[in-house]
């Protein structure tokens, strides 16, 4: 069997280039919060990215999560 020449979504979305992860304090700073209500949030589902102890935010994933969010409210 042959693989086909079409671009999966993971694959596709690796031509688009790479943003810059955002930290704890751009996300407090964007969406006007407190750090507690951030570490709430992540309790409650916000995506992260963790390095050790360093937290990070991929800007798409956090948008993603705006977006469901809004819907529901």
């Amino acid at each position: 069997m042959r693989r086909s020449n079409r671009k999966t979504s993971k694959e596709a979305s690796s031509d688009e280039p790479l943003q810059p992860l955002l930290t704890m304090a751009d996300v407090c700073k964007l969406l006007c919060l407190s750090r507690p209500m951030i570490y709430t949030l992540i309790d409650q589902g916000l995506p992260v990215i963790k390095f050790g102890r360093a937290v990070r935010f991929s800007p798409a994933s956090l948008r993603r999560w705006l977006s469901i969010r809004e819907e529901i409210a």
